[in-house]
């Protein structure tokens, strides 16, 4: 199997949002993002697939060494092979490789957050890095692109956050601050049961609605940041934002149920929101 055929059957298999959008790029920014989205979801799975956590960080110190053999020149690993031609092109640095690797590192050495902020950190590495990337893949004219794609990385992440609440939980995390946890006096214990009628309650609820209303004011704001001169460019962008709002948006109707089920939107769906994405250019 060559590379390009890998990272093409990991960003397929996957079933993310993501690929919909992928599919109304040209060639050549499409052969990159896949790459590019193929190298996240090998780290990402480390951790996620990965029941033994020193197994997992081993797996990850062997990305980041990968990592940087690659920029030097000697790519093992499909992904890496795949992704190196088109580095230069899009300005793919290998410290945004790394921030990924170290944003699921964090992964690995904490599954709290004490406030906000420190989740902010997180989301920085694992969605804003990555949006940022993206822009770059995309086609971006103005320096505002930037700033616009790593506020749209940070709430597609948080919406991550409020679907994943129940499978989160099956691992033994919470992303949802402490701090918040406690405002909304919601208790550690009644998430990590991930059943009814424990986890469910006007308290979790509330919870959920604050969280929601943050994400929707980051998608405004990333929205409001983007220049009209790369619109056009950044109308992949713009597709997984009107698909992942949707979904945060099916999942505000369902009133947050999240514990004990993934809330998705079909694959219809998803490639309709695009389609209708590429159509309109909004």
């Amino acid at each position: 199997m060559s590379p390009e055929q890998y990272v093409q059957d990991k960003a397929a298999g996957s079933g993310s949002s993501f690929y919909y959008a992928f599919l109304f790029l040209p060639p050549p920014r499409r052969a990159a993002i896949t790459a590019f989205y193929a190298f996240c979801r090998e780290v990402d799975d480390v951790v996620d697939e990965t029941s033994d956590a020193g197994v997992a960080a081993t797996k990850l110190a062997w990305w980041r060494k990968e990592v940087a053999s690659a920029f030097a020149g000697q790519p093992s690993h499909p992904v890496m092979r795949a992704l190196m031609p088109h580095v230069a092109n899009y300005d793919i640095r290998a410290e945004h490789l790394q921030a990924v690797i170290e944003g699921c590192q964090m992964d690995l050495d904490q599954t709290r957050y004490l406030d906000f902020a420190g989740l902010q950190r997180y989301c920085h590495l694992v969605a804003g890095v990555v949006g940022e990337v993206a822009s770059g893949i995309f086609g971006r004219s103005e320096p505002a692109t930037i700033k616009y794609a790593h506020t749209l990385g940070q709430a597609l992440q948080l919406t991550n956050i409020i679907r994943d609440v129940g499978d989160d939980a099956r691992r033994g995390r919470i992303y949802l601050p402490v701090s918040e946890l406690q405002q909304f006096d919601v208790k550690a214990h009644e998430i990590l049961k991930r059943e009814k009628p424990w986890g469910y309650s006007e308290r979790f609820t509330a919870l959920m609605q604050f969280q929601a209303q943050r994400a929707h004011r980051l998608y405004d704001e990333a929205l409001a940041l983007l220049p009209e001169a790369d619109r056009r460019t950044q109308k992949t962008g713009l597709m997984m934002a009107n698909i992942y709002r949707a979904l945060l948006r099916e999942i505000e109707a369902e009133q947050f149920q999240v514990l004990h089920q993934r809330i998705s939107l079909t694959p219809l769906r998803k490639l309709w929101i695009a389609m209708r994405t590429n159509w309109r250019g909004r």
